[in-house]
């Protein structure tokens, strides 16, 4: 019982009733324009009874309406919305693109309708990660449309972290470090999530003055917008990392310099972490808090991670609490409520050093109660498992799916339909919630509608029959091949079982090598099948725009695995030293298979590098600036890093990118293959990497302008591919 009452200390939105169904309201305005006017929607925070969020949909005798809608909060009632619109009207709404096409009338129900009793209290979404892979350069139009997805999918928990680097700076200043100390410390914009997680500082920076302004009036929107709607901001905490500054003004404070990150070495690497001890530790955590408070008001949850990715300078567990101790306590000393919420990757990324004794004394260093830990990759690697379930302090089980907002069809669908439910009857369990918290979104739609429609259900779904109709919901329209395809990808592509780990590893977006993984955790053949199945609907479906982004995305996927199946045949080719097979394959994957795959890419909007490239460089005041971005845009997606240190991890399929980028470092490789047959030499793939290198930076620093509108037409394209190489 203690743990239950530990784990349901519960937070609440504190904006009234009244705010709530106004926001609402405009919500639904935006979403069906004038057709709002048919549904009446209200909110009434006693619909819950203390409980978690809740609602109900009835149809009132009379014509007026067609639905009134009731929710325990703007959250509730626009998730109720979206089940309505969802199982009533047969429509749809993703990152890809919205299917509203509303009957005439509005269908009536029949009997009340509510959710299934008592869902977890928590619907969580976001990853530190999300805020660089993603968001980096949002507008305000951007953030607003992906609020509203947020409220109808029922999400009621999410950081707000836009803007911190203008009240960090506002802190370093008070402290007395010099603006010059403060530049060589923040990163560039498209690298900020590892530099407030204390991986990075410098790279790619410094951070206009401009930037800051920007991002100050983003988040001062973006909270105002999510409190309307009765979410809880998470804002963010200092987890203990501090500026080299900070030891000039402070020539007697005890810090100590972390080693270096990933492939980083501490040129823009190895921060100094505080000891908890130094009473410097509170005064900076404080001052910090407090100036956010100040700036954006709370709902007293806060974020810190403090070992993200690095190893703790001690494994005693009495210094490991101290750390959590002084974390917290340096949030408690701005706001007596907090509480703080923390990413528990930590402990499955480095369970050597995280063993039982350590998790909890890190754990406990905190009042139970008063963290919640984000199980970050349950679907795969769940922590509570081998944790007593976080050895009392609440988890919410979340879905991490997607690495480096990489590309590629996938997931774990049977994994995360059956283990939420398992993690709430685990014994003791602490569960409070569900969450998604990839880190890059605009990718699988469907695995996070799913997602979502799991946080509001008692138990598993029938998969096969939820994809059937999700396709006949995402198109508008029932069509037997479509839902054949998706039934293919949901048993093949989407079942990853075992530990999958979604990181696209493809040769495709890889630097060539002889030594390349093209390993498939499904059949082939399931995808390439889909495809000729989706393009045999695109007579009836062709002029849905969901239904296009999907042909372009299954074709992408075919055309990556025709990738691997081409370079198996170089390969082959090279090590039985047969040229003329060596320049045909390499011919036809240089020379056909990656221009066509650009083409197709390149027909539509949101497989564009243009459109990444020009979002960053609409964010900048001046041509300095606009530059900066776009190296900064342009670096993530490639190198990541000066030196290639993280190399195609956040790798893109994009128009512009496949051709100018991964077309030319195959044309290269190809090139040193045939010159290694033809003049007897053995091929070196330490020379290569360095000639490649040259290729990959010159791709960063080329300045070319890329369109951010598509050119050509998707059926077309992807026909004439299939017409080619289906196999």
């Amino acid at each position: 019982l203690l743990l239950m009452a530990a784990a349901a200390a519960p937070v609440r939105a504190v904006v009234g009733d009244a705010r709530q169904e106004a926001a609402v309201r405009a919500l639904a305005r935006r979403l069906l324009g004038p057709r709002a006017a048919a549904v009446s929607l209200s909110v009434e925070a006693a619909l819950a009874a203390g409980g978690p969020d809740t609602y109900r949909l009835r149809s009132p005798p009379g014509a007026a309406v067609a639905v009134a809608v009731t929710g325990s909060s703007g959250v509730a009632a626009a998730a109720g919305l979206y089940r309505y619109l969802r199982d009533f009207c047969g429509c749809h709404i993703s990152w890809s693109g919205a299917q509203l096409r509303l009957p005439e009338p509005l269908p009536r129900l029949r009997d009340e309708i509510r959710p299934p009793a008592a869902p977890p209290r928590y619907r969580y979404y976001q990853n530190a990660c999300t805020q660089s892979y993603s968001y980096a350069w949002w507008d305000w139009a951007r953030w607003e449309r992906e609020i509203d997805w947020m409220a109808l999918s029922g999400i009621n928990l999410a950081p707000a972290f836009a803007g911190q680097e203008a009240a960090w700076q506002r802190v370093y200043r008070s402290l007395g470090l010099n603006q010059s100390e403060i530049d060589a410390y923040f990163t560039g914009p498209a690298f900020l999530a590892w530099n407030r997680m204390g991986n990075l500082c410098g790279w790619a920076g410094p951070l206009p003055p401009a930037w800051h302004l920007k991002q100050l009036y983003l988040q001062y929107r973006i909270v105002e917008r999510m409190r309307s709607l009765g979410m809880i901001t998470v804002l963010p905490a200092f987890a203990g990392h501090v500026p080299q500054g900070v030891l000039r003004v402070f020539p007697r404070v005890n810090a100590t310099r972390l080693g270096g990150w990933s492939h980083f070495d501490c040129t823009y690497s190895c921060t100094y972490l505080l000891d908890p001890e130094d009473p410097m530790f509170q005064v900076i955590g404080t001052l910090f808090l407090k100036e956010v408070i100040k700036e954006f008001g709370t709902d007293h949850v806060y974020s810190a991670d403090t070992f993200n990715e690095m190893t703790p300078l001690s494994s005693d567990p009495a210094y490991l609490s101290r750390v959590s101790n002084a974390v917290f306590r340096s949030m408690t000393g701005a706001d007596p409520e907090a509480l703080w919420l923390m990413q528990g990757w930590l402990f499955q990324h480095q369970p050597d050093f995280w063993q039982p004794a350590q998790v909890r004394a890190l754990l406990h260093g905190v009042p139970l109660g008063r963290m919640i830990v984000l199980d970050l990759f349950a679907e795969s690697k769940p922590v509570y498992q081998w944790t007593e379930s976080f050895y009392g302090q609440p988890f919410i089980w979340c879905m991490l799916h997607n690495f480096g907002g990489n590309h590629g069809l996938f997931g774990t669908v049977e994994a995360i339909n059956h283990g939420p439910f398992a993690a709430r009857r685990f014994p003791n369990s602490t569960m409070v919630g569900t969450g998604l918290v990839p880190e890059g979104i605009e990718q699988n739609d469907m695995v996070y509608e799913l997602m979502n429609e799991l946080g509001w259900t008692q138990e598993p779904l029938d998969l096969p029959s939820w994809v059937t109709r999700y396709a006949e919901r995402r198109y508008g329209a029932p069509n037997a091949a479509a839902a054949s395809a998706w039934r293919l990808l949901l048993r093949s592509v989407y079942n990853c079982t075992g530990v999958c780990v979604n990181h696209n590893r493809s040769p495709l977006v890889r630097r060539p090598s002889l030594r390349m993984d093209t390993d498939l955790w499904y059949n082939a053949s399931d995808v390439y099948e889909a495809w000729r199945l989706l393009l045999s609907a695109g007579a009836e479906l062709g002029a849905s725009p969901t239904f296009r982004y999907d042909l372009v995305d299954v074709t992408r996927q075919a055309a990556q695995q025709l990738v691997s199946e081409y370079y198996l045949s170089i390969h082959r080719a090279f090590q039985s030293h047969a040229l003329p097979e060596l320049l045909t394959a390499g011919g036809v994957l240089v020379y056909d298979l990656l221009p066509e795959l650009d083409s197709l890419l390149s027909s539509h909007s949101l497989f564009l590098l243009g459109r990444w490239l020009e979002s960053a460089r609409a964010m900048a005041t001046s041509d300095r600036e606009a530059e900066q971005y776009e190296l900064n845009a342009r670096n993530q997606v490639t190198l990541w890093g000066p030196s290639g240190n993280i190399l195609d991890y956040a790798n893109k399929q994009l128009g512009g990118l496949v051709l100018d980028y991964y077309g030319v470092r195959w044309s290269l490789f190809v090139s040193a293959l045939v010159e290694s047959l033809n003049s007897g030499s053995p091929f070196h793939q330490d020379q290569f990497n360095q000639a490649v290198f040259q290729v990959e930076r010159g791709f960063v620093y080329n300045k070319k302008r890329y369109p951010a509108v598509p050119a050509g037409d998707t059926l077309e394209i992807s026909r004439k591919l299939f017409l080619k190489y289906y196999p």
